[in-house]
């Protein structure tokens, strides 16, 4: 049988997920944002998005994290990155996520940061997530009203790269109160960082500012800085965009190993550890 029309002409959140008209439609529905877990209370919500992959944006996510835990703020991550989870194997985190009858309890850092991943639900965390768009997009949704974060003064949400499905649910669902953009100086920057901010502009999010990743790597025997990726234009793009560039992080081995041993909790990144939130 086929579905019923909708005779009211009034949007669903189905019905609108991609349409170009969706910030300025007029119809009855327009917030579909999501309610929170009766059992959280979070006071910013920072979503860490790029526009293509490989830039290093979970690296970021966590270091903002980080500095912010530093500072002695409550801190979370949202692993947003469903089919590409890195976050917890980064801090360490191999057990699996706690629950109650109606919620989901996230795991905690040694640093006291709370995380949750689909990657602490699996059985086996190296399986592989062959999921579609839609059931991925309420995967994240769950991780926003069935996880109890309890009290954080910041929640990072690492997304996966590009504007699919998943960046589009969270700047929907969730109260997002800006975003930080990740990039590497290539030829395509330019235009990748305007699709990212150009997304979440017609999201009606703003762009907190841009953290540009493999800006070059320092010769160990004299210093010398090289720009294995070219020259960089960051500057000239981000004050095109009127946003600041939080930081130029090269390829550094001590945070590299960092991550492959597991011990991210105890990090500071020098290259964004001034950044204004």
């Amino acid at each position: 049988m086929a579905e019923e029309q909708n005779t009211n002409n009034e949007c669903t959140e189905e019905s609108c997920a991609g349409c170009a008209h969706a910030d300025t439609c007029t119809s009855k529905k327009t917030d579909f944002r999501e309610p929170e877990n009766m059992y959280s209370s979070i006071k910013k919500v920072i979503g860490v998005v790029s526009g293509k992959g490989g830039v290093g944006k979970s690296l970021v996510t966590a270091s903002l994290a980080r500095m912010m835990c530093e500072k002695g703020y409550k801190v979370g991550i949202l692993d947003a990155d469903v089919t590409g989870p890195s976050i917890p194997k980064m801090y360490g985190i191999h057990t699996k996520a706690g629950a109650t009858e109606e919620n989901i309890i996230p795991c905690t850092a040694k640093d006291g940061t709370k995380i949750m991943s689909v990657n602490l639900l699996l059985e086996d965390e190296s399986a592989p997530v062959i999921w579609r768009g839609p059931i991925i997009a309420s995967v994240v949704k769950q991780f926003w009203t069935d996880v109890m974060w309890g009290d954080l003064d910041y929640l990072f949400v690492d997304m996966p790269p590009g504007t699919g499905d998943v960046p589009l649910t969270v700047f929907q669902s969730l109260p997002v109160d800006g975003v930080v953009i990740v990039t590497s100086p290539q030829d395509l920057v330019q235009m990748i960082v305007k699709k990212a901010a150009n997304m979440a502009e017609q999201m009606n999010i703003p762009v907190l500012g841009v953290v540009e990743n493999y800006s070059y790597v320092k010769c160990p025997d004299c210093g010398k800085e090289i720009k294995v990726f070219g020259e960089s234009n960051i500057d000239e793009i981000a004050a095109e965009m009127g946003v600041p560039v939080f930081g130029k992080m090269p390829i550094d081995m001590d945070l590299a190993r960092s991550v492959e041993e597991e011990r991210f909790y105890e990090v500071k990144n020098p290259y964004i550890d001034d950044v204004e939130l």
